[in-house]
């Protein structure tokens, strides 16, 4: 038993990589078998569904070449003075016959455009006269014609050319009819003055894709309310396929090539076009298995697949014996490292593996001793550039400059002004002086900001109009003292030196986990070689801080880091704009 546990205790690792090895080989020879015949029946059905969308094509012109045929038809009907003349004059006996005949030679013109398909012609006019190619065709009666749903939708809408399904018990062997319809219409007056119907029965134009359909490969048509109309399924016409038309809707704005969905309770690969000349859905529907049938041997895929997992488990097996045994070694070398305080190194023998992990473990403790040499040097680095933004805070000729045009405001007798400027000078000099915290919340940076320009405004005139854009919820989040206010200050002092007036926009808001903030003028701007330039800015002008442009970017990056930082982006005669990035932070 000791044994066991002893010779499991050095074999720990080389058991739980082979458990590993065995749970990882055979879940990815699962994965690969599996998706192999995915990705089998996924390709089959891709190539068949470019065949098949043109056998689709080719059903859809078919269809379309019928509708252009009716709708010459139809022209023609409507362009014929002799029609409208019979349809709507009151007429006697004799002229009723003469009537008749001149229908006759009119018609006959008109149905040679739809001969080919078998389709007959009726039409009826407003003075009660009814003109039919072939009465028997399609035995409606006149008076239930009038009043059939066909006429009323087309009355509806009578400029448009719509297409119906009759279902009515009356047949002529197992046929049902496909009627389009159109109302007989003035073009100039718009007065309808009849009515005009191509009767087509639903075996002749079954015709249309009958030669394209097999066991398992069925054709549907429906019309915008889901009744099938036409199909080689002659059991389901004029029944509800509600599933069909929902995917038909779902599908609309997808335009996906097929869709693998049930229906009738069997998977099918679905095939759509929408028919927008009969406002009706053209589906092609092929039983999945049928389509798939044994595309590809699964039984001897899974058998290779086996064989693979077994012949890889007996080399993952020796291979994880060689590994193992190295590693215990390096293992145990590293583990004593700390004890000699990281100043002995592992040897470095063993496998290509072990013998980088060796090196890689020398070379960590190289990189150490330098990291913590650079630590202390940043963290002294850091405390000295504190100190020196905390020391370059006031500018003493800012606040004698300031307190003079207190005093010349009194003496003209501008005391509310003078109040307003010592106002917002204390409150200046409390948020810069008497806080010592590194860190300030925007809310009270951008009322620093706003005491500084309503002092330089009110030292130089409001030529220069602040603006300040800050994102809900932005006011709490904290940012280094004194980051804004240098570049307010260019703007002001250099930025608009040829032109009289201009604005300043200072937007602050959040992207993901980053605070922005700009500062953007329309000055006059300046050349710069590339946007992450700095620029060093001269002046004779005593400023409210010493705290220069490439300070605050050095500052930032020395309390945030490299990734955030300042950069400028300047056109010349179009102005400035700064962005500043930092990192969220509520202290």
């Amino acid at each position: 038993m000791k044994f066991l546990q002893k010779h499991f205790r050095y074999n720990g690792l080389f058991t739980i990589m082979f458990l590993i090895s065995v749970i990882s080989i055979v879940s990815v020879s699962v994965i690969i078998t599996w998706t192999t015949f995915r990705m089998s029946e996924e390709f089959f059905i891709d190539k068949f569904s470019i065949t098949n969308g043109r056998v689709m094509t080719q059903v859809k012109d078919s269809i379309e070449s019928y509708n252009y045929s009716v709708v010459l038809a139809s022209n023609n009907i409507l362009q014929s003075g002799t029609i409208r003349k019979n349809l709507t004059e009151e007429q006697s006996n004799e002229q009723q016959m003469r009537a008749f005949y001149e229908m006759y030679q009119q018609m006959k013109r008109v149905k040679s455009n739809v001969d080919a398909y078998e389709t007959e012609i009726i039409i009826t006019g407003i003075n009660g006269m009814n003109y039919a190619t072939n009465r028997p065709y399609w035995p409606i009666p006149d008076d239930e014609l009038i009043q059939h749903t066909i006429t009323k939708n087309t009355m509806d809408e009578p400029k448009k050319l719509m297409y119906h399904f009759d279902q009515r018990d009356y047949q002529i062997g197992d046929n049902h009819f496909i009627v389009a319809s159109k109302a007989l219409m003035e073009r100039i007056s718009g007065d309808i003055y009849g009515a005009m119907y191509f009767s087509i029965q639903e075996s002749e134009f079954r015709k249309f894709y009958s030669s394209y359909t097999s066991e398992g490969n069925n054709v549907y048509i429906l019309d915008n309310n889901g009744l099938i109309v036409s199909s080689n399924q002659t059991k389901m016409i004029g029944q509800k396929a509600d599933e069909l038309l929902s995917y038909a809707l779902e599908n609309e704005g997808n335009r996906s090539d097929y869709l693998i969905e049930k229906f009738m309770g069997t998977d099918q690969i679905i095939f759509m076009e929408y028919l927008p000349s009969l406002d009706m859905y053209l589906f092609n529907l092929i039983d999945r298995k049928t389509a798939i049938g044994d595309l590809i041997n699964k039984k001897q895929i899974v058998l290779i697949s086996m064989g693979i997992v077994v012949i890889a488990l007996i080399i993952v097996f020796f291979i994880s014996r060689r590994i193992t045994n190295s590693l215990s070694h390096l293992v145990k070398q590293i583990a004593d490292a700390s004890k000699f305080d990281f100043d002995k190194y592992v040897s470095v023998t063993g496998t290509y593996e072990t013998r980088r992990i060796g090196e890689a473990f020398n070379s960590m403790l190289d990189e150490l001793h330098d990291y913590l040499e650079k630590l202390v040097l940043y963290q002294k680095q850091k405390r000295n550039a504190e100190l020196a933004a905390l020391q370059q805070q006031i500018n003493p000729h800012f606040l004698y400059n300031t307190l003079t045009s207190i005093k010349f405001m009194v003496q003209q007798g501008s005391k509310d002004e003078a109040e307003e400027i010592i106002n917002s000078l204390i409150a200046l000099l409390q948020n810069t002086i008497g806080n010592v915290s590194e860190t300030i919340s925007v809310e009270q940076e951008i009322n620093n900001l706003k005491n500084y320009v309503l002092i330089n405004q009110k030292r130089y005139g409001d030529r220069i109009k602040v603006n300040y854009l800050i994102g809900p919820g932005c006011m709490e989040y904290h940012v280094p003292k004194l980051i804004l206010q240098p570049f307010i200050e260019n703007s002001f002092f250099h930025g608009f030196n040829h032109k009289s007036e201009g604005f300043i926009n200072v937007l602050v808001w959040q992207e993901n986990n980053t605070l922005i903030c700009e500062v953007m003028d329309n000055g006059d701007g300046m050349e710069m070689s590339s946007t992450s330039e700095l620029p060093k800015i001269k002046s004779k002008r005593q400023h409210f801080t010493g705290i220069g442009v490439k300070n605050v970017h050095e500052r930032i990056q020395l309390i945030y880091g490299n990734q955030y930082g300042v950069t400028i982006n300047s056109t010349k005669g179009e102005g400035t704009r700064v962005k500043i990035t930092l990192p969220i932070t509520n202290k």
